[in-house]
């Protein structure tokens, strides 16, 4: 994010109702938020989403044309009163963390941050091993603020943004935000479901409710655009299909275990633990199993927790200072060294390898 030019800012949980009434989001919003609360005799509601204050953030200086597009991002948890009947585990929640941003900039600017938007959330799909996807534009809804003639030029800002990009998309009728149309990027998982993760949202209309403007360069007064963009979406959710994505068996570099060390009797732990410190040092995520089960056991749990490695040691390893490598496929490696399994480990990590 930083080469990408964006500020990292961290915005309260809570919002006096005012906020939110200038935002629009208790007159097109209101079901999704939860009951406010009164403190000390005003009303508050806990955040739907982090956008007006990251407007508060704009404001609180004089912006000019040379200062702009201003790029801030923020990981924000966000509360959505959302129904118990379409609640799903991770995948959809009341509670959820996003990495936000919100993009201000001028008129000529909007096409440029929006391509780069979307390219920034297709260069994360893609880093993380998701090449069935799809993108979808998203227009006008039944509910929404500005007029037909705005939401038109908007509409045609991102769908000119969608055409320079070359990539495929479908349209989704009266999809839209409340605020403005949209482009989201959805994946599929292994069973076919469809998920919505990367979001690029056009807004001409809270600049105007908040009344945003830069100084231009002919000296007068000018209204911002504004672009909603979250690359991941949902962190929770996009956990959940990360994890669908590789049914729990995800590549050495994502692995939250990447090796377990399996001494197979009390007198092989010694060595096991001065093998952790060498993988440890090398930045490998490991863990010993010294458990009083068979070795086969031991084995069995670690493919049972899809852990990508399993280093067995023995006697005879104990005395080559080796390892015996183990693949969670039930793969038989053989011996190596220690420091050959490092090099082989390490340099999965950097090639991000598909399991």
């Amino acid at each position: 994010h930083y080469k990408a030019g964006y500020e990292i800012v961290y915005t309260p949980h809570l919002g006096k109702a005012a906020l939110w009434d200038v935002s629009g989001h208790l007159d097109f919003y209101r079901e999704y938020m939860y009951a406010p609360m009164d403190i000390d005799g005003q009303e508050y509601f806990v955040k739907p989403m982090n956008c007006p204050f990251h407007i508060e953030i704009y404001k609180s200086a004089v912006r000019s044309y040379r200062d702009l597009p201003m790029r801030l991002a923020e990981m924000g948890t966000v509360y959505r009163y959302e129904r118990s009947g379409v609640l799903h585990g991770l995948l959809r929640l009341r509670g959820f963390t996003q990495d936000d941003a919100h993009i201000f900039c001028r008129p000529d600017q909007v096409e440029e941050e929006v391509i780069r938007a979307v390219d920034f959330g297709i260069h994360y799909l893609r880093l993380f091993g998701f090449d069935d996807y799809l993108l979808c534009l998203s227009t006008r809804p039944e509910k929404y603020v500005g007029s037909i003639e705005e939401w038109d030029r908007a509409t045609e800002a991102l769908q000119q943004a969608i055409q320079v990009s070359g990539l495929e998309h479908e349209v989704d009728e009266g999809g839209g935000v409340f605020y403005g149309p949209k482009i989201d990027i959805h994946v599929r998982d292994p069973i076919g479901r469809s998920w919505q993760l990367t979001t690029v949202q056009f807004d001409f209309n809270l600049s105007e409710r908040f009344d945003l403007a830069f100084i231009g360069q002919d000296g007068h007064q000018h209204r911002p655009y504004m672009v909603h963009r979250a690359l991941l979406g949902s962190l929770e959710r996009f956990l959940g299909v990360l994890i669908e994505h590789y049914a729990g068996a995800f590549p050495l570099w994502l692995a939250p275990v990447q090796v377990v060390l399996i001494p197979i009797a009390d007198r092989h732990v010694e060595h096991a633990r001065r093998v952790v410190s060498e993988l440890e040092a090398a930045g490998l995520r490991v863990e010993v199993d010294e458990r009083s089960e068979r070795m086969q056991a031991k084995i069995r749990d670690a493919q049972l927790q899809k852990v990508p490695y399993m280093l067995v040691m023995g006697d005879k390893e104990v005395e080559a200072q080796a390892v015996a490598v183990r693949l969670r496929s039930g793969q038989d490696l053989g011996t190596m060294s220690v420091s050959a399994f490092v090099s082989r480990a390490v340099d999965e990590v950097r090639q991000r390898a598909a399991p």
